[in-house]
């Protein structure tokens, strides 16, 4: 597809006897934003470390590409992975923010690929980068904990620092690995809402997991289902039912359904 920013073919993942990924084909096409759904140990996390080149895939006929250039193949990450991957941003569940810095310093680290490294070790960040990133955190919503260590905000404050983080990187495609798992609700709403704000405003290709089935179909466009290590279901989020979820998770999904889920 012309228009496709990731491409992956073919590409599976063993830890030892068990398959992570079995073969796994498919193409996101830019200004998308997709949520990767399975049960634990479907995949979901493999698949986001494998695109963004955290993590090998198996030797053989498997490869990834970004942006047209190969991330990795035949089991070998490419040797030009860098710099596809300062337009990645990458946002896992547990932050990934430096506890004892700033949250803006934090921000402002997305801008290592492009300024010289003494100035990120020294703190000297250019007007440019000091600009960016209080835009970004204000883009979030967290403008006002800018000075405050990072250690010391709440869980929802700390992610939206991280998508601010993505922001000053100039990312054009983020890859977020369970972002809401560990908030409120509340809190998990606002990361969401700034990924969709991110997705329609900017036109950023967001690839997210989540086991939220309802945060997937409130907002995400398409949804892919993972399933020891298979993918069962692609498609548009609206045509998902009820009886694929059921298929996906097990008969007990019956237990935990929200008011208005899939018929």
């Amino acid at each position: 597809m012309s228009d496709a920013v990731l491409s992956i073919r073919k590409a599976s993942k063993s830890f030892g006897a068990r398959r992570a990924l079995d073969g796994v084909s498919l193409e996101v096409r830019k200004g998308e934003m997709i949520a990767l759904i399975g049960p634990s140990g479907s995949g979901k996390s493999t698949l986001l470390r494998s695109i963004s080149g955290l993590q090998t895939i198996d030797g053989g006929e498997g490869v990834i590409e970004a942006f047209g250039d190969p991330v990795q193949q035949n089991g070998r990450i490419s040797g030009g992975v860098r710099k596809t991957r300062t337009r990645i941003g990458f946002i896992a569940q547990q932050f990934n923010l430096v506890g004892r810095i700033s949250l803006f310093t934090n921000v402002a680290l997305g801008s290592l690929g492009r300024i010289e490294t003494w100035r990120g070790l020294t703190g000297q960040w250019p007007a440019e980068t000091k600009s960016a990133a209080m835009a970004a955190l204000a883009r979030v919503g967290v403008a006002d904990y800018a000075a405050q260590r990072a250690n010391t905000l709440s869980g929802g404050q700390q992610q939206r620092g991280a998508i601010a983080r993505a922001l000053v990187q100039k990312a054009k495609i983020i890859l977020a690995d369970e972002p809401v798992a560990s908030l409120d609700p509340v809190a998990a709403r606002k990361v969401m809402e700034s990924l969709r704000d991110l997705n329609k405003q900017d036109g950023l290709t967001v690839l997210v997991t989540l086991h939220q089935v309802d945060y997937a179909l409130r907002y995400c466009d398409r949804v892919i289902a993972l399933k020891a290590g298979k993918i069962v279901c692609d498609g548009p989020a609206g045509g998902l039912k009820t009886s694929q979820l059921i298929d996906i998770y097990g008969p007990e999904f019956e237990d935990v359904f929200w008011e208005g889920a899939p018929k």
